[in-house]
């Protein structure tokens, strides 16, 4: 299994305020709700989906 990669990233006081109103509902420290949001993005676009489609057909 592959390790856990940690990046930082800055967000505007804007931004943070409407993250911290996603906690409970996308977890609840910090850096699961940006996880989570993130993922959700992902899944949202297909990207997720459509790069494992593409693992499975091995492309």
């Amino acid at each position: 299994m592959a390790k856990n990669k940690r990046v930082q990233v800055t967000f505007s006081k804007d931004q943070w305020e409407l993250i911290t109103k996603l906690k409970d509902s996308f977890g609840n420290k910090d850096a699961d709700v940006v996880r989570n949001i993130v993922l959700a993005w992902l899944a949202e676009k297909s990207i997720i989906s459509e790069n494992t489609k593409k693992k499975l057909k091995g492309v």
